[in-house]
């Protein structure tokens, strides 16, 4: 069911990319800054594993970013997005998501086929 992510041809679109909500980068540029981090980028890809198939990766990072890697810049939050991971994410919107339980970021994803019990893997269409 899951591909080995490091193994795969299949790219993304040239432009295929992601978005990341106001309330989302805002949040995530406060976490940073607690953890000592106030000019930390954001790394978001997806790698293979979890009950679904697929996990979301999101890790700050000091480093700059690889040459494989699209940048963008959401209200003063930069973001590197891996290119292979654009074929299951591209399109997607990071948002925050906030609960009795839960404060964290959700992928809001076109590719997203479902989801596991708890919310943190996921399948894809046509997989």
């Amino acid at each position: 069911m899951s591909e080995n992510l490091e193994s795969s041809q299949t790219s993304a679109p040239e432009d295929a990319t992601i978005n990341v909500t106001e309330r989302a980068a805002r949040w995530i540029l406060d976490r940073h800054s607690k953890l000592g981090q106030p000019k930390a980028a954001l790394r978001v890809g997806v790698k293979g594993g979890g009950c679904a198939g697929y996990t979301y990766v999101t890790d700050p990072t000091i480093d700059p970013p690889n040459e494989r890697d699209q940048v963008l810049e959401f209200y003063g939050l930069r973001v590197y997005v891996d290119r292979r991971s654009l074929r299951w994410i591209g399109g997607s919107t990071i948002d925050l998501q906030k609960s009795l339980i839960h404060t964290g970021l959700k992928f809001q994803n076109p590719h997203e086929l479902s989801t596991c019990g708890c919310g943190a893997t996921f399948s894809v269409k046509g997989e």
